[in-house]
């Protein structure tokens, strides 16, 4: 079973996949994880973000491991540096490649093959899993975004930094070439901006146990 959730930054996607694979005993996968980590490899060792082939060779030869929902990367657990600044300053342009794109969905197929799982990222119900048998769309104001993004305290940027970052992230994700941020047509679309974690949940399980 394959329950593939997508939206934008600050919707809630994250903290409310993990609830939700705890409460059906199945794997959460952030999918968004994979980008990540590949953006901090890139940034430690150095490599010429504008140079995509140079880009595309080394993110080949970088291991990703998910276990207990961490992301390892290289034997390493990386999944406290993920949302550092400068990896998501840069993550949106490095998951804009679609020979990247084409790396990760790879793996992420090798890891779910024999899973039952809840996956989350920006397009998980068009592209990654399109035969998913349940599919959620998470919304959520600009300022609703921003302000959950800020009370996770893994960002030195002030709120309207983080919104302006938000919305720049957004118009990438939105124009990508391939693996584009948009709803799929029989996804289920949730605005999370006056609702709680427990309301959004109680839908989305409502919903998998209809």
């Amino acid at each position: 079973m394959v329950i593939a959730i997508d939206g934008p930054a600050g919707t809630g996607k994250s903290t409310i996949a993990g609830i939700i694979a705890k409460k059906l005993h199945v794997t959460y996968l952030n999918s968004g994880s994979f980008y990540r980590a590949l953006t901090l490899a890139l940034l430690n060792g150095g490599i010429d973000l504008k140079d995509e082939k140079a880009v595309l060779d080394f993110c080949k030869k970088q291991k990703l491991e998910y276990k207990d929902s961490h992301l390892i990367l290289n034997g390493t657990d990386v999944e406290s540096r993920l949302h550092e600044d400068a990896v998501s300053e840069n993550s949106a342009k490095v998951s804009a490649s679609p020979e990247i794109r084409h790396l990760v969905n790879a793996r992420l197929h090798e890891i779910t093959n024999s899973l039952s799982i809840v996956c989350e990222g920006r397009d998980m119900t068009t592209v990654v899993f399109p035969n998913a048998e349940y599919k959620f769309y998470l919304d959520a104001s600009i300022d609703v975004q921003a302000k959950r993004r800020f009370n996770q305290g893994v960002s030195n940027m002030t709120l309207e930094q983080i919104k302006d970052a938000i919305r720049k992230r957004d118009e990438i994700d939105k124009n990508k070439k391939e693996g584009a941020l948009k709803r799929a047509p029989d996804a289920t679309y949730i605005d999370t901006s006056d609702l709680t974690i427990e309301q959004v949940c109680a839908i989305i399980i409502n919903k998998i146990h209809k």
